[in-house]
């Protein structure tokens, strides 16, 4: 983009009474970015709104609102020194001394918020503020060589620096220092698995790969957000959670495209926190819902705590496998020996040779016969088809202002644990609505 043949237009330009070297307009960073990867206005101006939140631009007239504006509002390109792909560590020492520098050039006058944080700063790292001070006094004397258009657009760029990374209140900020994201605990067992089944597996001819993948893609592209257009919105380019709200994994009434997504393959009826739902409770009528409950502890095991792992699995075995159990569960007399042998010494993994056998017999008996079901053909009927959303350029602006974080998913099964814990202590009740209601919550 910085290219001077073929990145966006840039020119000095003349602000206030300073002249800034190589600012960039808003409308020009729009269309570049169109004619660039052709799509259309809306989603290259989500794409720039991006840049901007992330810190790679900067507005120099409203820098608080980190958003691109389509029109003639100015921007520069941040150095790369200042970049979030450098991952610097953003040190509380820092900030303090960026704050002191300010403090000495404003002569006191700081803004509300930077007051604030300077006061607080000063409290907690009183034992080394001299040092803070000294650093801060060498840094504007250096600054005060400079000539001014250079120590101004320095300024810009420190300033958008920590906007970013300290944003004031109502800015929302793209960079999020929070818990680690955990997506899976235990990926790299699964992917050594998966490696030991793919050497294993056998060979197959290139055509029957290459068929089944155009199959794969033209069964799931109307399901791909990325392939098809979101409904009613896209939430990355819209910043309006509508798409997400209606498809929350306990909802109680779900979309027509996620119902038909359940008719592919048994594995994602199964995958989808509703569909199971759904699948329950026709399971239920049946009189086999044990089957599913045996599945699904089954997966709490793989994929639960270690230190628990041996009492879940002994407690699995008394439930669904010993003789008299209560909710017994009708697998062969060679699975069964396999998983007794086992559980002397369990591991996360104990049960897959029932839990697959299990699994097989809901497959090829259950599944069919969901599908032909009244309670499956109950939830088509009332599956919605949401409406596209069509928003002016300034619902998007407040769409954008009233964007909020999301929680940690650390955070999401801690909540979710202790729902849990308060429906076993408070008795019998309808777990799907339950859970649909603290997705709302969360969501609010």
């Amino acid at each position: 983009m910085q290219d001077p043949k073929s990145g966006v237009k840039s020119q000095t330009q003349r602000l206030v009474i300073t002249t800034i070297p190589h600012a960039i307009t808003g409308e020009d960073i729009v269309a570049w970015i169109v004619n660039r990867f052709k799509i259309d206005a809306t989603e290259a101006r989500a794409m720039g709104t991006m840049m901007v939140a992330f810190g790679y631009i900067y507005p120099l007239q409203d820098h608080k609102r980190l958003i691109l504006k389509p029109d003639t509002s100015l921007y520069r390109f941040q150095t790369p020194y200042f970049w979030p792909a450098q991952q610097w560590p953003v040190e509380d020492t820092d900030y303090a001394i960026y704050l002191a520098k300010r403090n000495i050039r404003k002569k006191g006058m700081l803004e509300l918020y930077e007051q604030e944080q300077y006061n607080s700063l000063y409290k907690w790292m009183n034992h080394k503020w001299d040092f803070i001070v000294m650093q801060a006094k060498e840094q504007y004397r250096a600054g005060k060589e400079r000539k001014k258009p250079d120590r101004v657009v320095f300024d810009c760029q420190e300033r958008a620096y920590w906007v970013v990374h300290r944003p004031p209140p109502g800015t929302v900020s793209a960079v999020d220092y929070r818990h680690n994201r955990m997506v899976d605990p235990n990926m790299e067992e699964v992917k050594a698995m998966f490696t030991q089944q793919c050497i294993i597996r056998p060979r197959v001819k290139s055509s029957v790969s290459i068929g089944a993948l155009v199959k794969y893609t033209t069964t799931y592209k109307e399901h791909d957000p990325f392939l098809h257009a979101c409904l009613p919105s896209n939430p990355w380019l819209t910043d309006d959670v509508t798409y997400w709200t209606l498809n929350m994994p306990n909802v109680e009434t779900p979309t027509k495209m996620r119902v038909e997504c359940w008719t592919f393959s048994f594995g994602e009826l199964l995958m989808d926190p509703r569909g199971r739902a759904d699948f329950r409770l026709f399971l239920k009528k049946e009189f086999s819902g044990e089957n599913l409950a045996f599945w699904e502890a089954c997966e709490d095991l793989k994929w639960g705590a270690a230190e628990t792992m041996k009492e879940k699995a002994q407690q699995i075995y008394k439930t669904f496998l010993a003789r008299g159990a209560p909710r017994w569960i009708n697998i062969d007399g060679k699975t069964m020996d396999i998983t007794v042998k086992g559980l002397a010494h369990p591991h996360c993994y104990v049960l897959d040779a029932a839990q697959t056998h299990i699994y097989m017999l809901m497959k090829k008996d259950s599944y069919g016969r969901y599908l032909k079901s009244p309670v499956f053909k109950e939830t088509q009927r009332k599956a919605i088809a949401p409406e596209p959303h069509r928003f002016t350029e300034t619902q998007l602006e407040q769409n954008a202002k009233r964007r909020r974080p999301s929680l940690s998913p650390i955070i999401l099964r801690q909540q979710e644990e202790e729902q849990k814990a308060k429906l076993a202590a408070s008795g019998p009740v309808d777990i799907t609505q339950v859970m649909s209601e603290l997705e709302r919550k969360q969501k609010t």
